[in-house]
Parts: structure tokens; C-alpha cells; sequence
């Protein structure tokens, strides 16, 4: 059984040579670059930093080659949403980005260099599909940043000029994004032709994984999806974690994860509104030794918007406490679930009283940018019905933000 305990982790270092890249392109050689931090102490300075070379960028696509350069990098991109790393781009033939940055704003490679190796890993592409669909290496573009989602965007045309963008409503001047990284760029990228019959359904087209026993989710619909990405970070990323007790221990820890980078029977992406499909996220054998390991307790189903590292709960930690406390105490705490037999050819997976003494247990999250979407609670529980699905996310002060619907195959 595979889980992970939620600790906080040493920043890594992060180097060109160790970003992986498609189509058969020999690995460049360079310096390395360190992640920074983006706590509130550090905040203003990443800040700073990721305006500074968002207006180079701009400035630097002020020159028509530069820009068909650009264009091509982005439109060929075999990484979803046709995403570049943006230190690994600095880098790729011969240095030609990062020429290109530091001659057009009058800098040397070394100062460019010099803010690159402070900043945290950045990714470089086109977020809006229309603004991809449209652009053409024209001057008609715009370099944006933000370091937190839902901030307001700071964009620079190809002079320079700075300007503030509606944080909920992209411009119709299309847009580049230099964020930090949210796609996992050393996975292998998936090259999979799918038809109706031999991918599961949903934004992601996963192939379908070979049957097995468990729980499954087979639909979600989150209607303000919105909510929880804002436009500049591209396609959320959502995830369903398993929470349960930590040994023996008052301490939640994350049992499995099903997203997008789960891999394997785990693995389905919700690009939109709605998602429908069969993925796993607790196998038969899972739920098997956590009944035997902790008699008596149930699992929380807990979903998010990952804004950070992929299958690794980051989350305001008073916000998510304040969550289960106010889910806990509407529902007198049955908002966990277990799986039961129902007769002797079926099971079923009903909801559950979750253990009181665990409620503060969030403590041990990181603390960080992920999107609570909610606590999964059984309609049986919330005491409403919406067709097709039977349990209810309920998020910040007991609100719905989704429905997901859980079957035991």
C-alpha cells in the first residue's frame, strides 16, 4: 500500500541538466538554478524578480524572429497545454532565449542569468486556447505574471510597458504566462491515440485501465472551476486525496492520491466542468489493510486543486481546519466512509463517523497554495439528491463546490 505522510519538505535544487524534454533534444549543459520559496517573507521579492524578466521577455518579442522562434517552441511543445520550462528554454540551442532577452533590454547573459538562478522553476506558454488558436508570432502579444493564483496579472507589451490585468478575465490581446512551474516536465509524455472505446471519458482521454476492485469515482462536476484556477495558471489540475488515521497516532495522513500525475489505475485529469470516466481511488486491497490497521476508523475524501507539487497535499492549514470543523459539525461527523457489504454477491462504500480526535490533525500539512474544492459527504448524510452523483464536496463554510459519484467495482 503506498502513502505518503505530510511533512514539510527541503526545497530542492532544481537544474537545467535535470529538466527532462521531448522529441530527442540533447540535454544542454548550464548552471544551476535553485527553487525560492514563495512564503509571505519571500513574496514582494518573487515578485520583483518574475516582472523583471517578464518585461525582458516582452521587450525581447519586440524582434520578429524572436517571436517565430517563440511561436514555434510553444506550438510544437509535446507537454500538455504546450508548456516550456522556461529555464530549460533559456537554454536550448546554443542559448538562443537567453541571447535573445539579454541583448534586446541592453543586459549581459550573466545578469538574466544572475535573476534566473534566484527564481523559483518557471514555466512559459499560451493559457488562454483562443489567445493559442489566434496568435501567430505577431507584435500583438503580452508577457504576463503572478506569483499566487487569483493575483491580479502584471503584463508588459514588446516596449516594455507595464500594465495590471483583471485577475478573473483574460484580455483579448493574447498572453504568454511566466508562473511557477505546476507540470511535472520529467515525466514521460503520453503519446496515446484514443477512440471512444479505448479511452475513459473526461478532459484527460486516459486509456482504460484493465478492471480491478476498489473504490472508483466515475464522474465529477465542479460548476465554477473557475473558482479554484484562475486563467493565467492555464487547466486546473484536480486531485481526490484518501486521508486517514496515521498509525495509531491524532495525526491524518494522505493513503493515495488519484490525479492527473498519479500514474497507473490512478490517473485521470479534469480539464473543465465536468469529468466522466473510471478511475481508482482506493483499491480493494487498500481499503483491506486500513480496516485491519485502524479498527473502528473511516477515511476522509478529500479533493483539491493542485497549485503546487503534483500528489502532494499544500494546503492553508487554518483554512482546511476550518473546513473539517465545519463539515464535522453539520454532519455530527459522519463524513468519512468505509466500505460494506451489502449481500453476498455485492459491496457498497456508505459514509462513515470519522475519528473527532483527528479533526486538528491538519497541523502536519504543508503549508502552501493548494485549492480545497471539499470534503466528500454522502447525500444520505447532506440530506439533498443531484442526479447522477451521491456524494456532495462541501468546502468553505460547509458550501457545495461539486459532486463526484463513487461506485465499488
Amino acid at each position: 500500500m503506498r502513502f505518503r505522510y505530510l511533512i514539510p519538505m527541503a526545497m530542492v535544487a532544481i537544474g537545467v541538466a535535470g529538466i527532462a524534454i521531448g522529441c530527442g533534444e540533447t540535454q544542454p549543459t548550464g548552471p544551476t538554478f535553485s527553487g525560492a520559496t514563495t512564503d509571505s517573507a519571500h513574496h514582494g521579492a518573487t515578485r520583483a524578480r518574475n516582472e523583471w524578466l517578464a518585461q525582458r521577455v516582452a521587450i525581447a518579442l519586440g524582434n520578429p524572429g524572436f517571436r517565430a522562434y517563440v511561436w514555434a517552441q510553444i506550438e510544437h511543445s509535446p507537454i500538455r497545454e504546450h508548456k516550456l520550462q522556461f529555464q530549460h528554454f533559456l537554454a536550448v540551442a546554443n542559448w538562443r532565449a537567453l541571447h535573445a532577452i539579454a541583448q534586446s533590454a541592453g543586459d549581459s547573459d550573466d545578469a538574466v542569468l544572475a535573476q534566473v538562478a534566484q527564481a523559483q522553476p518557471l514555466e512559459f506558454y499560451m493559457p488562454v486556447k483562443e489567445h493559442l488558436a489566434t496568435w501567430h508570432a505577431d507584435e500583438n502579444v503580452l508577457v504576463a505574471t503572478a506569483v499566487a493564483d487569483h493575483e491580479a496579472p502584471v503584463a508588459f507589451d514588446t516596449r516594455g510597458r507595464r500594465y495590471m490585468l483583471d485577475a478573473e478575465h483574460p484580455p483579448e490581446t493574447p498572453v504568454l504566462a511566466l508562473v511557477p512551474v505546476e507540470t511535472d516536465f520529467t515525466a514521460p509524455v503520453a503519446r496515446v491515440q484514443c477512440t471512444p472505446e479505448t479511452c475513459a471519458g473526461g478532459g484527460g482521454g486516459n486509456p482504460v485501465v484493465p478492471p480491478s476492485t476498489g473504490l472508483f469515482m466515475t464522474a465529477s462536476h465542479i460548476p465554477d472551476v473557475g473558482q479554484f484556477e484562475g486563467w493565467l495558471k492555464g487547466d486546473p489540475e484536480f486531485e481526490v486525496h484518501i486521508l486517514g488515521q496515521l498509525g495509531t497516532s491524532d495525526q491524518l495522513t494522505d493513503y493515495q492520491c488519484a490525479g492527473e500525475h498519479a500514474g497507473g489505475p490512478y490517473a485521470y485529469d479534469q480539464n473543465s466542468t465536468d469529468w466522466f470516466g473510471n478511475v481508482l481511488i482506493f483499491s480493494q486491497d487498500q481499503l483491506n489493510r486500513y480496516k485491519l490497521e485502524h479498527p473502528g476508523q473511516s477515511v476522509r475524501i478529500y479533493v483539491v486543486e493542485d497549485d503546487d507539487q503534483a500528489c502532494e497535499l499544500r494546503l492553508d492549514v487554518n483554512r482546511t481546519n476550518a473546513i473539517f470543523v465545519a463539515v464535522d459539525s453539520a454532519y455530527t461527523f459522519l463524513t468519512g466512509g468505509k466500505d460494506t457489504v451489502l449481500n453476498k454477491f455485492s459491496r457498497g462504500f456508505t459514509f462513515a463517523r470519522i475519528g473527532e480526535d483527528l479533526i486538528t490533525a491538519v497541523a502536519s500539512f504543508v503549508n502552501s497554495n493548494d485549492d480545497p474544492v471539499g470534503n466528500a459527504v454522502q447525500d444520505a448524510v447532506v440530506g439533498q439528491f443531484y442526479p447522477g452523483y451521491n456524494w456532495f464536496l462541501r468546502g468553505d463554510h460547509n458550501v457545495t463546490n461539486g459532486w463526484i459519484k463513487l461506485e465499488m467495482h
